[in-house]
């Protein structure tokens, strides 16, 4: 079990710092919502593009604060079984089947234990109320916009009392609110009613400097040169009319696999047959694979060699 975890972050700077700790450099905004969904026992709602840091913001949390990180993934369909309790009813039927067969004849009784805390199994939602040693943990709701409104309906007396009911069992209710983080890629509107239950943040693509910041600490390895040709091209690459940008997690990736091939700057032809680590969809990777590849890689030299 772990022991006691790190305190909360007394201000703005510190939260810069205790994210940066997790080798997560966010900008002083995110900082300031997040140090405050802290201070205030909230849940911090982040929306942006796939692959900019929402849910890394969740694990670094965790991470630099010693607490548990309890994820609940989110898809279409989901349901209360698998996000917060169901039953163990196999163990269930034995337990009936045991009883009957030493002749048990108390039906109530037999009723109360078989939905006694020992038959319930415990999703994600339910584990983050329960007092942990190191402090309540970070439960990550990632994706809730991939879930229906059905879903995000019953979310709401988790969100607003940190509590959930369970017929058989009653109410169950943290004593201590767990710190809260719900993502969305945006496939579709939130309800305002969950919104309201959170302090809201847009996590956007960073700015050069930042990205390439982000690159230099996660890969060490990339070489200076190369590193700022590849966080321009991807600069550059985002103002282009494609279908999904590449995001942070893309960036990162393709530095990886550029250094791996012992790149040391681009050139049309490596950055064409590894398009693919940076765009996902073949109508992108025409767009800008050939004479519009080695035309962003023009412009970037030009750019860098303007800020010498």
């Amino acid at each position: 079990m772990k022991a006691t975890g790190r305190p909360l972050p007394d201000s703005i700077d510190a939260t810069v710092k205790l994210l940066a700790d997790g080798a997560y450099l966010a900008d002083r905004s995110l900082a300031t919502i997040l140090y405050l969904a802290l201070k205030m026992a909230r849940p911090i709602f982040l929306e942006g593009e796939a692959g900019v840091g929402k849910t890394e913001i969740a694990k670094v949390l965790a991470e630099t604060l010693g607490r548990n990180l309890i994820r609940l993934q989110c898809y279409e369909g989901l349901d209360v079984a698998a996000a917060v309790y169901e039953w163990n009813y196999a163990a269930q039927m034995i337990e009936i089947r045991l009883a009957e067969a030493v002749g048990a004849a108390d039906r109530e009784r037999l009723e109360h234990d078989v939905f006694s805390a020992r038959f319930l199994i415990k999703r994600p939602l339910l584990q983050a109320l329960e007092p942990d040693v190191a402090g309540p943990p970070v439960l990550l709701i990632d994706e809730l916009d991939r879930t229906d409104e059905a879903f995000e309906a019953f979310l709401l007396e988790v969100l607003a009392d940190f509590q959930v009911t369970i017929p058989e069992l009653g109410t169950v209710k943290a004593k201590r609110a767990p710190i809260v983080v719900i993502t969305s890629n945006r496939t579709r509107e939130v309800h305002d009613a969950i919104k309201r239950r959170c302090l809201y943040h847009w996590v956007g693509f960073p700015n050069a400097e930042r990205e390439l910041a982000i690159v230099r600490r996660k890969i060490p390895g990339v070489g200076r040169r190369l590193s700022q040709e590849i966080v321009h091209f991807v600069q550059a690459l985002r103002q282009q009319d494609l279908f999904k940008a590449p995001g942070v997690a893309e960036t990162l990736d393709w530095a990886t696999a550029l250094s791996e091939l012992d790149a040391v700057a681009l050139d049309p032809e490596t950055a064409g047959d590894t398009l693919g680590i940076l765009l996902k969809y073949q109508d992108d990777i025409a767009s800008i694979a050939g004479s519009k590849s080695k035309e962003l890689i023009d412009q970037v030299r030009a750019e860098l060699r303007a800020a010498e």
